[in-house]
């Protein structure tokens, strides 16, 4: 099994966690994505982080350039990790 990983960068918590949940529904995404808040370099206000939506694809069943489309609608993309 390998250790693919995709991580999908959000512009904000509410974004994030509808991905989640829109992950399970259109992807039947069974592993629990992980969420992440990342602070912008020297910024402690959380209106200025991004968040993080790190997900596991060890069977590699998942396209990134689909993932990127997917983000997208909600503003955000995939990025390589």
């Amino acid at each position: 099994m390998s250790d693919v990983r995709h991580v999908l960068v959000l512009p904000d918590r509410d974004a994030a966690e509808e991905v989640v949940e829109a992950l399970r529904e259109r992807f039947a995404v069974v592993e629990e994505p992980q969420l992440v808040r990342d602070a912008l370099a020297g910024e402690d206000d959380a209106e200025d982080a991004q968040w993080l939506v790190v997900l596991r694809d060890e069977e590699e069943r998942l396209e990134p350039g689909e993932l990127d489309r997917f983000a997208g609608e909600w503003e955000g993309w995939r990025e390589e990790p």
